[in-house]
């Protein structure tokens, strides 16, 4: 396991923001599964709160899908959230770009 960046009993906010802000990978537990993943976009979307990640790593979507990807995840299905040591380079560019219209966007990588 990767070294983690601040203290586990930080919220899931606190987490979420740091790593965006600083350009750090997250480890989250989501739906019962543990991944590794880039944090790109954070806020309200359709009235629920929610990260847009792009997954490094952790299980596909389906036998046939792929474990790397882009998902949008509802917080209040997040069980943890931690900030790793681990950085990513930021945006994925023009042609990875996968932003949506939030009703309120709380951060972004850039």
């Amino acid at each position: 396991m990767k070294a983690r960046l601040g203290a586990t009993d930080r919220s899931i906010d606190e987490q979420l923001r740091f790593a965006i802000g600083h350009k750090r990978l997250i480890e989250i537990r989501y739906h019962g599964y543990d991944r590794v993943a880039e944090p790109h976009d954070y806020g309200v979307h359709r009235g629920t709160e929610k990260v847009l990640v792009y997954q490094q790593r952790g299980p596909a979507r389906s036998e046939r899908g792929s474990a790397t990807g882009w998902r949008l995840m509802e917080l209040s299905q997040v069980e943890n959230c931690v900030a790793l040591d681990e950085t990513f380079p930021g945006s994925r560019g023009r042609s990875h770009q996968r932003h949506l219209e939030w009703d309120v966007l709380y951060a972004r990588v850039t």
